[in-house]
């Protein structure tokens, strides 16, 4: 209000909080970080691994409905939306009963640990709870990943880019989740969620002075995040990479309303900022391994002498006409993905690769004709020069220390 009245300085503040808005939006609606790099792979799979008290994937699937968070993703893909190019996306289900699960119930136990909170009602009490620590759970599921494989009878993929999705269904009543806070936890190559018989927790965020509530028996939200997480590398609307800070940034602000991640969104369903950005992701790593391979090619020639020494007249013009085509093509996948034609983007980018294939080849085999020579070392010629002008300044100083009676003797004045 003091800003509309004029006063200057608030007129000042006004205008900072809102250019901050706009970069803030600018960075995590138009441009979100990558979180990891996501190579192209024709087909996409991910494996549900459902380990419970034995009870199927029809019994108690309240919060946990594998046919609506896979029709989450249909519906993008069919929208041609989050696959580029020739890529298959597809789902497959697994039941392990955690009974029968010895491997299941280790690695729970070694990653169950606790922390102390200190609440004042009367007076101050301590109160003990419990939580998974991922980053353990993780490393467990990674040492008996063949085991986990045997007792869920889950087949080993050939081909494809392959995310194992393990749900802990625990036959508990205690509150458990993730790292204190999380229910789903996603990370390079795989993605863990748990949930027990408690229906909700209070969590440590609010929202117009209100507490939020954490419904723990409802996993289909949390488990669409961080499979775009792990399996296309997008990064939560909460969160953004500073390279002032070099550090990730948390910031809730555009983490409301159609989103799948963070407290403050009940939409399981995806928006344009996470379309966009599972295609983007996809080509810019390729374009990264573009960039590297092709500075790779550059620096092998300095290595060998340079490209005239290297690949001489014929092999020289053909390398240019191969660079300058290479580069051509990344400009135009650059332009196309800066009009959103992710197609046309990746279809240069993946043309560009023949180029730099045939640039490979042409150093490759200018070196395998490279013949190593041997240059005799010869001893240089004596300095004689150098050598009679010290003897000379060697016998006039002789000289001088002989004679230095009389050329130092003090003539005195005779009366």
């Amino acid at each position: 209000m003091a800003a509309l009245h004029g006063r200057p300085k608030s007129q000042k503040a006004l205008l900072s909080d809102l250019a901050s808005l706009v970069s803030s939006a600018y960075q995590v609606l138009l441009v979100p970080s990558l979180r990891i790099p996501v190579p192209f792979e024709s087909k996409l799979v991910v494996q549900f691994i459902h380990i419970s008290g034995g009870e199927g994937f029809g019994s108690g699937s309240v919060g946990l409905d594998w046919n609506s968070i896979e029709r989450n993703f249909r519906d993008d893909v069919n929208d041609r939306g989050l696959l580029v190019g020739d890529q298959s996306l597809s789902f497959k289900r697994y039941e392990l009963k955690y009974s029968e699960c010895s491997i299941c119930s280790f690695a729970i136990a070694r990653a169950t640990t606790s922390y102390t909170s200190r609440y004042l009602f009367d007076n101050y009490t301590l109160i003990v709870s419990e939580y998974l620590d991922s980053k353990r759970l993780h490393q467990t599921i990674l040492e008996s990943n063949n085991e986990f494989r045997r007792v869920g009878r889950v087949p080993e993929e050939e081909f494809g880019r392959i995310l194992p999705v393990y749900v802990f269904d625990l036959d508990i009543t205690a509150i458990l989740l993730l790292d204190r806070y999380h229910q789903s936890v996603a990370f390079k190559d795989m993605v863990i969620a748990v949930r027990t018989k408690s229906t909700q927790a209070v969590s440590d965020y609010s929202c117009n002075g209100h507490h939020m509530f954490i419904q723990t028996r409802e996993l289909e939200r949390p488990l669409v995040g961080s499979i775009l997480q792990s399996m296309w590398g997008i990064s939560p609307t909460h969160m953004v990479w500073s390279p002032r800070h070099n550090s990730s940034l948390v910031d809730y602000t555009w983490s409301v309303g159609q989103t799948p991640f963070g407290p403050f969104s009940e939409m399981p369903s995806l928006s344009f900022v996470q379309k966009d950005a599972a295609r983007r992701n996809v080509f810019l790593t390729s374009l990264n391994y573009s960039i590297t391979s092709g500075i790779d090619v550059l620096e092998s020639i300095v290595a060998h002498g340079g490209e005239r020494k290297l690949l001489g007249h014929n092999r020289q013009t053909e390398f240019y006409q191969r660079w300058n085509l290479f580069r051509y093509k990344l400009e135009k996948s650059i332009s196309a993905l800066s009009h959103f034609d992710y197609e046309m983007a990746l279809y240069y980018l993946r043309s560009s690769d023949h180029d730099l294939y045939g640039m490979h080849s042409l150093v490759y085999q200018a070196s395998q004709e490279l013949e190593a020579s041997l240059v005799c070392f010869k001893d240089p010629p004596f300095p004689w020069a150098s050598f009679l002008m010290c003897v000379g300044i060697c016998i006039a100083l002789v000289y001088a220390y002989a004679k230095r009676d009389k050329f130092f003797q003090n003539k005195r004045k005779q009366f």
